[in-house]
């Protein structure tokens, strides 16, 4: 008799759930597709993108499940200037020691993510009023099931019970699906740059 699917479950991050933010990272880091063959050290993406919201501000991220396997997270910190500077004095250091800077213009994905290591997390001043910031990952077989939205959802609700007054986040100027998808989610344009659009909602 074949085992009943599970449906997709959205569960409170756990520090064994940090092999998985690495996974799902790179799986979806080339434009949402697997980016393993962009990165010498697999967990490169994932040091900057992921990693340290997890270990630093945990019971502000969330898991998303499928049969008990990981498959889509939302990772994020309620306050971006302190995330920067705790990043600084205990996340950026060891790495900066293991992926040395280059002494070239970075020009593959690598070694731009080695550059943006060493130059460490800096919040845009046009975001100082939305203090919060995110990153939303989702592996291709879990998207199209409204789970996107649910996450979100998940992780406003959240801030809203932590009493953070805003949120924001940036995404490419080229990527009008979730530009639309930002914007049925009440969030609106606050900044222009050059590839990108700045989004925030504030509570």
């Amino acid at each position: 008799m074949p085992t009943k699917k599970l449906p997709f479950e959205i569960r409170p991050y756990q520090p064994s759930d940090l092999n998985a933010l690495y996974e799902i990272c790179l799986l979806t880091a080339d434009g949402g597709k697997d980016a393993s063959h962009l990165f010498a050290d697999k967990k490169l993406v994932g040091h900057f993108y992921a990693a340290p919201y997890g270990v630093f501000e945990p019971d502000v991220c969330f898991i998303v499940t499928h049969n008990e396997k990981p498959c889509g997270f939302v990772v994020g910190t309620r306050c971006s200037q302190r995330f920067a500077q705790r990043c600084e004095n205990e996340w950026f250091p060891q790495l900066r020691a293991q992926f040395p800077l280059l002494n070239s213009a970075p020009v593959s994905l690598n070694d731009k993510l080695i550059s943006y290591l060493h130059q460490g997390y800096q919040p845009r001043p046009e975001y100082r009023d939305y203090p919060a910031h995110l990153h939303i990952n989702l592996l291709p077989e879990t998207q199209g099931h409204g789970i996107g939205r649910k996450l979100m959802e998940t992780f406003i609700e959240n801030l809203k019970q932590l009493n953070v007054s805003g949120l924001h986040l940036e995404v490419s100027a080229s990527n009008q699906t979730a530009i639309r998808f930002y914007e049925k989610m009440g969030f609106s344009q606050i900044a222009q740059f050059e590839h990108s659009f700045g989004y925030g909602i504030k509570f």
